[in-house]
């Protein structure tokens, strides 16, 4: 069994910093890609970044230049550092990982609430 735990969420002004981390424990051989999502209220998951193993990142357009994704390998954990925070930018943030136990199965955190609000 493995679990993602999110961490450094909060409420934010506009224009503001916010830094989330995730770290996964328990039964992992490996952990390809890792990535963070975002569910606002009223709307579906989507897409914020990803990263694979080797550092390559993808962004979604609406925070490219804003958010930046890495991770630790040795320390299992993914990290998403948010600047020029909106308020659109409201959501619960969902850690994901693509983890091989040796099964592959796709692991999710329990998400954490970021409010951009003045």
């Amino acid at each position: 069994q493995v679990q993602l735990v999110e961490s450094g969420g909060g409420l934010v002004q506009p224009g503001g910093s916010l830094r989330l981390s995730c770290v996964a424990s328990g039964s992992i051989i490996r952990i390809n890609d890792m990535g963070w999502y975002r569910q606002a209220p009223g709307k579906e998951r989507e897409l914020v970044a990803t990263v694979t193993n080797g550092g390559n990142t993808n962004y979604a357009d609406s925070v490219k230049g804003r958010f930046t994704i890495s991770r630790d390998n040795g320390k299992n954990t993914v990290y998403l550092e948010m600047n020029s925070l909106k308020p659109e930018d409201t959501a619960v943030f969902y850690c994901n990982a693509d983890v091989l136990t040796p099964r592959r199965i796709i692991y999710w955190g329990q998400g954490i609430q970021v409010t951009v609000s003045s």
